[in-house]
């Protein structure tokens, strides 16, 4: 069987496997979770073949025309290069891993045959948006992604949450694809196809006539798809949806199908030097916001949510500075940790037997109960980190070692100040990402909140795909620079002194500093109840000041909590903390921007449309009808009558006409 047909079949398989489960969901529920599981497994094992014949070198192509246009053709093409192989390993290992995990988290869900049947279609959109080589073709995928993650996200769609959280991701995401559609229609018609091959030949001739436009209306796109600033709320509401979902969005699908794009076309970025800075100030934005929320969320998820978008900052700032080998290096990495540690939150939510209780302040004693996610969510929190030997510290140091070759002038692949903008940035969010990754692993397994119910030892198919992922979490980053350098363009991706001291240096003052704030508020909590303060003007200002916010903290889900008083990020952030818990009001401004003027100008249209376009109506049927009952009022069928109504017409007639014969 040819690589062609491999690679044709890769997509494909997932998608007969959602068709089969869809259509045999209520009346052969046995076959449900085979048909969720094989075609992925298949597809997976696929995958890997076509990567192994692929092999890093030159890059695999194959095209058919799909349907005349009677302009710019549409066709059927596929181009798998290194970075589309290795990107379908990914997405078929974590897709399998989802699957398979899912048959324990949701096993008892009246839902699981359309759940598992769209999580197969999200997993065969992506796969398309990998390997196809061209671009109409590739927003096919791109927009089924969308619809999946719609109704994904509110797979709960009981709760108000869930329905609110699916909104809104299909709407800011629909926000960002309107552009992206100008950008990618326009960058056909100048190139004259939407094939990527010849798309960059066109870029690398100097074709284009509006590089700076298109690639600005393309990165609208990417934004909303990939969660970046400033399209990024939608993504930690996206919480809401089953954490398995969370797990597949974050690590593999979705999110990462924007930065993928953007290193499939990044010459084209390279072609306006206002494209690059735009890049990488929205990277650095992204990187530190969502760091410094990540630092003050109290729900386990949406930590991870912020950190996710954190993540694919440090993605986007690799592509900023020119080195898409970086950027695929760290999303590779990124997606076998995040995987893991949303599916180990999963089992810390599955233990305490409600979403709800997903709240940090809440957990205590998780550490025995669920021995399996304590370690290998270690091992995670360690990658995400970025400690050395795991396999963050390799491809987060890659982004580093790039942003710092640009910025010194080492390499000319970007302008110096987005070297300089994302360096910067990286670094600052490094100590950062330490830091909640820090607070977290405390929180979670070393907390002190209110013990939640135990539901017993978790699914041991939930378990072992945690240690599944543990082995690429640890391992993937020291392996891939060694032994995968033809992978990435031929880059060498080894890391360099400089930036390993400080990358190293700050992510681990950011892991110490918290977890002496972490001793320090716990020995602050130990001391006497908070009503005790009171009697004692003098006593601790912490200890008045967690008071306060016990007695105003809303509720979280259906259970009051106060914040737990060992919290180091309140400490950490001061009067920065209430406003990163809410995302820095983006939301507010958004409403207030966009929501509320929307909502205003509806209100107007329907005002409009009822008091005078329906009074219009209304009037114009109104004056017929009323003309209409004088007439027939006046057909009474009397014969007198009407000879009377003949002879006082007659009469007025001759009256008038007397009149004006005398006037004459």
């Amino acid at each position: 069987m040819t690589t062609t047909t491999l690679a044709v079949l890769v997509p494909v398989l997932p998608f007969l496997g959602a068709a089969a489960g869809l259509l045999l969901g209520r009346s052969a529920p046995g076959f449900v979770r085979p048909l969720a599981v094989l075609p992925t497994l298949a597809a997976l094992v696929l995958a890997v073949l076509v990567a192994a014949r692929q092999g890093g070198g030159r890059a695999v192509d194959a095209v058919t025309e799909l349907t005349p246009t009677g302009s710019v053709p549409v066709e059927l093409a596929l181009h798998i290069d290194g970075f589309a192989a290795l990107v379908a390993v990914l997405v078929g290992c974590v897709a399998t891993c989802v699957q398979i995990y899912s048959t324990g988290y949701l096993r008892d869900d009246p839902r699981y045959p359309s759940y598992a049947a769209l999580v197969s279609l999200f997993t065969s959109a992506m796969f398309l948006v990998v390997y196809s080589g061209d671009l109409m073709v590739l927003l096919v995928g791109w927009e089924i992604m969308g619809i999946c993650s719609y109704f994904l996200v509110g797979h709960y769609w009981e709760t108000s949450e869930a329905r609110a959280a699916s909104l809104k991701a299909f709407l800011v995401t629909k926000l960002g694809d309107v552009p992206f559609l100008i950008g990618l229609l326009a960058l056909a018609t100048e190139a004259g196809s939407f094939r990527i091959t010849k798309i960059l030949g066109a870029v690398a001739s100097g074709s284009l006539d509006h590089p700076t436009l298109i690639a600005l209306l393309l990165l609208a796109g990417v934004a909303g798809k990939s969660a970046q600033f400033p399209l990024h709320t939608w993504l930690p509401d996206a919480m809401a949806g089953p954490t398995p979902v969370s797990a597949l969005i974050h690590a593999a699908t979705m999110v990462a199908a924007g930065v993928y794009f953007v290193a499939r076309l990044l010459p084209l970025f390279q072609a306006s030097r206002a494209a690059m800075v735009v890049l990488a100030v929205m990277a650095a934005v992204t990187m530190l916001g969502s760091a410094l929320a990540a630092l003050a969320q109290d729900d386990i998820k949406r930590v991870l949510a912020y950190s996710t978008i954190g993540q694919l900052g440090y993605m986007t700032g690799a592509l900023a500075t020119g080195d898409r080998g970086a950027a695929v290096f760290h999303l590779l990495t990124h997606g076998a940790f995040k995987a893991l540690l949303f599916l180990a939150a999963g089992v810390i939510i599955h233990a305490a037997g409600t979403n709800s209780l997903a709240a940090m302040s809440r957990m205590r004693g998780l550490r025995d109960r669920v021995p399996d996610a304590y370690w290998t969510m270690t091992v995670a929190l360690l990658a995400l980190a970025a400690i050395p030997p795991f396999s963050g510290f390799f491809s987060k140091e890659s982004v580093l070692v790039v942003a710092e070759h640009v910025a010194t002038g080492h390499t000319e692949n970007a302008p110096g100040a987005a070297g300089w903008t994302v360096l910067l940035a990286g670094l600052v969010t490094a100590l950062l990402t330490a830091a909640y990754a820090t607070r977290l692993w405390l929180l979670a397994f070393r907390g002190r909140g209110a013990e939640a119910p135990d539901h017993g030892r978790q699914p041991v198919v939930m378990n072992a795909v945690l240690w599944v992922l543990a082995i690429p979490s640890l391992a993937l980053g020291g392996l891939a620079f060694r032994l995968l350098p033809d992978w990435f363009d031929g880059h060498d991706l080894t890391p360099t002194l400089t930036t390993s001291v400080l990358g190293t240096g700050v992510a681990l003052v950011g892991g110490i500093v918290t977890y002496a704030a972490w001793r320090h508020t716990t020995a602050l909590a130990a001391r006497p109840p908070l009503g005790a303060v009171a009697a004692h003007p003098e006593g601790d200002a912490a200890l008045v000041e967690a008071e306060a916010i016990a007695s105003h903290e809303p509720a979280y889900g259906d259970i009051a909590y106060a914040p737990d008083p060992s919290d180091p990020g309140r400490l950490l952030l001061g009067p920065l903390h209430r406003h990163a818990a809410v995302g820095f009001h983006l939301d507010a401004v958004y409403t207030t921007l966009f929501v509320r003027p929307v909502m205003a100008g509806a209100s107007l249209v329907r005002f409009l449309d009822r008091e005078v376009v329906d009074t219009y109506v209304r009037g114009a049927g109104t004056l017929p009808r009323v003309l209409g009952t004088a007439v027939r009022r006046a057909q009474t069928g009397n014969v007198q009558t009407y000879v009377s109504a003949l002879l006082a017409g007659t009469v007025v007639l001759a009256v008038a006409a007397v009149l004006v014969a005398t006037g004459a």
